[in-house]
């Protein structure tokens, strides 16, 4: 199930929003202010965000720098051409002018995941000593070759793709659930287990964190 974030103070729209995706079986987390939303992607790693960009606090346009690796529609009442140049090229994936009809904008959040799945199969990911290759399946640590099952394999891929956050065990399973249907909430202690074996065997490091009670991430190699 994808996640989207709706960054909005506006609460008629907010709810409107929420209840347009939920129905499309999304997933809703809600922010009303821009520190808010900050505070948010501290603990949640959603697969979008919809960002106004007239928030209490900080602003939209504040706050979307502060954000990468997950594709921002911006929703904005604001209609300047500028605007939409200067969002666009700051980093928004999108750019939806309210009052909007509501199949276009999910026509637009179809195109943004549709756009992350032909990335996810043919990115090559790297950190530090790591190199993986969703296309191929191939993963090389310090340039040697790992063999990873199907499950360590996707396990690493999603780590990698959000290696800037913590992933909590229930957003890592949703993610994985995409590639490899066998990995339960009990079993996955144990195939990060494996994974983490396996890659410090390989490159003499230990590349994930186990953050204790919410989930794991991606830790620097000590030089």
């Amino acid at each position: 199930m994808k996640t989207i974030a709706i960054v909005d103070d506006d609460l008629p729209i907010g709810n409107l929003l929420e209840t347009l995706l939920r129905q499309e079986g999304y997933r809703i987390l809600r922010a009303y202010s821009g520190t808010e939303a900050l505070m948010l992607l501290e603990r949640e790693q959603p697969d979008l965000i919809l960002l106004d960009l007239m928030l209490p606090g900080l602003s939209g346009e504040e706050v979307l720098p502060k954000i990468s690796g997950i594709p921002v529609i911006v929703v904005s009442a604001k209609v300047g051409i500028d605007d939409k140049v200067n969002l666009l090229l700051g980093g928004a994936a999108d750019y939806v002018t309210k009052p909007f009809d509501t199949k276009e904008l999910l026509a637009r959040i179809t195109v943004q995941f549709r756009k992350d799945s032909r990335a996810g199969q043919s990115a090559v990911l790297t950190f530090g000593d790591l190199r993986l290759d969703a296309a191929s399946h191939t993963l090389f640590a310090d340039g040697s070759p790992v063999r990873l099952t199907a499950t360590e394999f996707s396990i690493l891929k999603r780590l990698m793709q959000n290696a800037s956050q913590v992933v909590t065990k229930s957003q890592l399973l949703d993610l994985i659930s995409l590639d490899t249907p066998d990995c339960t909430e009990s079993s996955l202690k144990v195939h990060v287990s494996n994974l983490r074996r396996k890659l410090r065997e390989a490159a003499g490091s230990d590349f994930i964190e186990a953050v204790w009670g919410i989930g794991f991430k991606m830790k620097e190699p000590e030089k």
